[in-house]
């Protein structure tokens, strides 16, 4: 028997943001759901109850139960899109609770979702409220879900991740939402994530799971300043952090949580935990309740001290700038967007990418960030010869890749560049085992026979630190981090020089995340490779790039140094972007000014004019509608920007003032 949530206790208070923090499996999102009684085929409530205004849900008969859900107690579902009927209108769907707990009538209904979708922040929802949501962003999407899910005005809103799969400018307009919607609506918020930095800028207590059990609970500025649950103290240590420098490594907690099925009569995180005794092997520790209600259950409670040396597990020089491998020159990518009608005939064009140059130099890293729809993966899948630009020039090593070049041709280059995927799971056959996967490239290229091969294979699974004998198994037989592991060793195995790396790390609890991550830097240095990191999590690509390059809407508008644009960011985007992610710290959190970029990202189907982020840009004028901004140089070695009113100073090109 599986006891996915095994005798946990907490309450939370009218008006309180509560969190519940842990890993993939610890029981955060079982916890939710047996709140609401929607758990899955198989599941029930063994013991225990649960108090909600004077009732024991866990009794409740379901008749009673449905009058519960959606109009007292509501949740938000992690992906929007799943979560809401593709066949229905967004507007039917957020009526939907309305009609059934009754608090408008039908005539009224429509009035009453044009002020939820005004509420949570649906730019013109007179014309939203028709649309479908494949018709949507993902970041309004998540809007709709939360209009539905604070119709009736419910006591308690159960967000169950909803922000993981946002950008980090739409997160954080999410987070702020639910903020201010708890401030207007009195609700009482439990907050289901893993990022520690969103559980200290949005909640007033914070509770960390693990294998079924709270292992700590207290305010989250007692739970950051005291950490005393070794657990919680790594989850911290493992955490990149946008004001961490290059020189310090992430803690890599070791192993995997614990099979639910099979949990000791013990500590659970004893096999994990650097702090274990023999004691924590063969007891399992009570909880201990201090004066100021700071809980947690460990028999050598830490004292907040050791997260700091959680982080500087070791250190990594940075690396010197090498010759140009690879390089895109003025490169246009646009796909045709089918009209009506039986013709068929193209009505517009999505301008992916627009005119994009860069470098990317031998042994570096370059980190490539920007909003999902801003041309990021559509670059690098030019670079592995995925897709031919339209215009313009994509080199590797000084020779331009073609996408109808020769079979003999494509072979070349392929062992040359790979490319990692976001979905681990999705990238890899699932009806073929490991060893087949890894053998695939080798046998296309021609150039191991069937020993070398298995030698190979082996080398590559202990290279990313798998045991060889997992060739054997098939992809399903793998946690999420492990198939990432696969897909590493995939991109290793013909020993390329340059690596895409498309979101890697993005669907991944930060835990296995700080282990690929430190992983990505080890066999770096070991194979003397060049990456060319995409991703969302600017935390992430602090922690790994050299030089970062940020994109917006199919253009790039600024590149350096990563120093210089995390420290000194020249375009307004950036410093939005960057401002937009949370910090892991409650004080620093509470006292930082921020301006967070706000609106819609436009249509790139239709972008605007002269500078393509002047509409959601607080310091825009006229000029920059009718001009678009060329690159300027900063201070720093080879950091570029393209604005009319940058942040710092132009030392070259013009005599912009710093603002």
């Amino acid at each position: 028997m599986v006891h996915a949530v095994n005798g946990i206790s907490f309450d939370i208070e009218a008006g309180e943001a509560v969190g519940l923090v842990g890993e993939s499996g610890s029981g955060k999102s079982m916890t939710g759901a047996s709140i609401l009684r929607l758990l899955p085929s198989g599941g029930r409530i063994s013991s225990g109850r649960i108090e909600f205004g004077g009732r024991d849900l866990a009794a409740l008969p379901e008749k009673q139960m449905r009058t519960v859900r959606g109009r007292e107690i509501a949740m938000i579902s992690q992906d929007p899109m799943t979560a809401l009927d593709p066949t229905m209108a967004i507007g039917k769907q957020i009526a939907e609770p309305l009609l059934i707990h009754g608090p408008v009538a039908k005539s009224g209904a429509r009035e009453r979702v044009l002020e939820l979708l005004a509420m949570v922040g649906v730019p013109r929802p007179e014309e939203r409220i028709d649309s479908y949501p494949h018709q949507l962003s993902g970041g309004l999407r998540q809007r709709v879900c939360i209009a539905m899910a604070i119709a009736c005005q419910p006591k308690l809103l159960i967000a169950d991740e909803p922000t993981t799969a946002l950008d980090v400018s739409v997160q954080d307009q999410i987070l702020r939402l639910l903020r201010r919607l708890r401030s207007e609506l009195g609700m009482a918020l439990l907050l289901i994530t893993h990022d520690m930095g969103v559980i200290a800028e949005h909640t007033d207590r914070v509770m960390v799971m693990y294998a079924g059990r709270i292992a700590e609970s207290a305010r989250t500025s007692e739970v950051f300043r005291r950490t005393r649950h070794p657990y919680t103290e790594a989850l911290l240590g493992a955490l990149p952090r946008v004001d961490q420098t290059a020189a310090e490594s992430l803690y890599s907690i070791p192993g995997a949580p614990p099979s639910l099925a099979m949990l000791p009569n013990a500590c659970s995180f004893a096999p994990r935990c650097r702090h274990a005794t023999e004691r924590c092997r063969t007891e399992l520790p009570l909880p201990t309740v201090a004066p100021d209600g700071h809980i947690w259950e460990c028999f050598h409670p830490r004292d907040g001290a050791a997260v700091a040396a959680a982080v500087s597990t070791g250190s990594t020089p940075p690396r010197a700038a090498g010759t140009v491998l690879a390089a895109v020159k003025d490169v246009v990518r646009e796909y045709p967007v089918g009209g009506a009608g039986w013709s068929r005939r193209t009505a517009s064009t999505v301008k992916a990418v627009s005119g994009v140059s860069f470098e990317v130099h031998r042994g570096e890293t370059l980190g490539v960030v920007g909003e999902s729809g801003c041309g990021k993966s559509t670059v690098g899948r030019m670079l592995v010869g995925l897709e031919a630009p339209d215009a313009g020039t994509v080199l590797f090593d000084g020779t331009p890749i073609r996408t109808g070049r020769a079979r003999a041709e494509r072979r070349r280059h392929s062992r040359n560049v790979q490319m990692i995927f976001q979905d681990p799971y999705a990238s890899l056959d699932p009806r073929m085992r490991v060893r087949s996967i890894l053998a695939e490239p080798l046998v296309i290229q021609r150039t191991f026979n069937r020993e070398e091969r298995l030698a190979r294979i082996a080398e590559l699974l202990r290279d990313v630190g798998l045991d060889p004998a997992a060739a054997g198994l098939l992809p399903r037989e793998f946690s999420g981090g492990q198939r990432q592991r696969i897909g590493f060793a995939r991109a290793l195995a013909l020993r390329p020089r340059l690596i895409v790396a498309d979101e890697p790390v993005s669907a991944l609890d930060v835990s296995i995340r700080a282990q690929l991550l430190n992983l990505m830097r080890q066999l770096q240095d070991e194979h003397d490779l060049t990456y060319l990191m995409i991703s969302h999590d600017l935390s992430v690509v602090r922690y790994l790039a050299d030089r970062v390059a940020v994109m917006y809407l199919g253009k790039l508008v600024e590149i350096g140094q990563t120093a210089d644009i995390y420290q000194r960011a020249a375009h307004p985007y950036t410093a939005g972007l960057l401002e937009a992610v949370p910090v892991p710290d409650p004080e620093a959190a509470a006292t930082r000014e921020r301006v967070a970029i706000g609106g819609e990202l436009p249509s790139s189907i239709d972008p605007p004019s002269g500078c393509r982020f002047r509409t959601r840009c607080p310091r825009a004028q006229q000029i920059c509608a009718d001009i678009e901004p060329a690159m300027s140089t900063f201070s720093g070695e080879g950091h570029l920007a393209a604005c009319h009113f940058p942040l710092q100073a132009v030392v070259a090109g013009g005599g912009v003032e710093a603002a």
